[in-house]
């Protein structure tokens, strides 16, 4: 059973999905689930393996939905039950069961690392998977001139394509997206740029009317402030809704300064971390 439940939430993970996994350390007395008994639950609602069922599952179900709509540190949390509603202790929560034991759970929110994907191979796109690399993260690269995404100059992407960019996206949904956490446009030909948010735009819209709650990835294009009015007029002209175009992030990158590829790398990376990590990248570090 453990090594279903981890296969089922590693799989989840694959697909940009967050996991909360819920494990028994410790038990006393009379408990449905024994050391080891896992669940895991992802962030569309899906779960599997069990804690024992009852009463006891139900409340660690609940807690493992609340961790999942929860997107700030702390990641988790170790709980203690007593299965009888008269249970007395220290952080031992009572449940109305006639059981009589108790249980310790650890409950571990797992993130998926973030997986960039590069639409634009050039000096920016190079500077940006050599850093990726360095912090263990993926990246996936798509360049319609193939010199500028094989494995030569890209060695560690996940995926590497040199299609034109309708035959790379049309084979794309909202879900299929999601296994990326970022997509970044630095292509070469700004009508390039251009035709790809069009187009990535129009998987969100259209998405919009399907009740699952799917998620896509963050969407960054760099350029200036006059690139994108241009872009956002082409959008709105056709028909792309102002809450997705005011979701897109440009110009990419925390305002450092940047100028060359590998500082723009330096500053594109640390805004896609703290998107990460929950954080605001504009909030002062210090404390009173």
């Amino acid at each position: 059973m453990t090594a279903a439940v981890m296969s089922w939430a590693l799989s989840h993970l694959s697909q940009g999905q967050r996991v909360v996994l819920a494990s028994v350390v410790e038990t006393a007395g009379s408990v449905p689930g024994k050391v080891g008994a896992r669940l895991a639950m992802a962030s569309d609602g899906q779960w599997r393996g069990t804690v024992g069922g009852a009463g006891l599952e139900m409340k660690v179900l609940q807690r493992c939905r609340e961790h999942l709509e929860n997107h700030h540190y702390p990641f988790g949390e170790v709980m203690r039950y007593g299965l009888n509603k008269g249970a007395k202790g220290y952080e031992v929560t009572p449940l109305d069961s006639l059981c009589g034991g108790q249980v310790s759970l650890a409950i571990e929110v797992m993130i998926p690392m973030p997986h960039v994907l590069l639409m634009g191979g050039g000096h920016c796109g190079q500077a940006i998977a050599k850093t990726l690399d360095a912090l263990g993260w993926h990246h996936s690269v798509h360049d319609t001139r193939s010199a500028y995404s094989g494995k030569e100059m890209y060695p560690n992407a996940q995926q590497r394509s040199s299609e034109s960019v309708e035959g790379f996206l049309q084979k794309e949904s909202l879900s299929s997206l999601s296994r990326f956490s970022d997509v970044l446009l630095l292509g070469h030909d700004w009508s390039e740029d251009e035709e790809r948010l069009l187009r990535l735009l129009h998987i969100f819209n259209d998405a919009q009317a399907t009740p699952d709650g799917q998620q896509g990835p963050r969407i960054g294009v760099i350029g200036s402030r006059s690139k994108w009015q241009a872009f956002e007029k082409v959008c709105i002209g056709q028909g792309i809704q102002q809450s997705l175009l005011d979701a897109v992030i440009c110009p990419i990158g925390l305002n450092i300064g940047a100028e060359s590829p590998e500082e723009i790398a330096v500053a594109v990376v640390a805004q896609i971390m703290a998107a990460f990590k929950g954080k605001d990248a504009d909030a002062p570090t210090w404390r009173n």
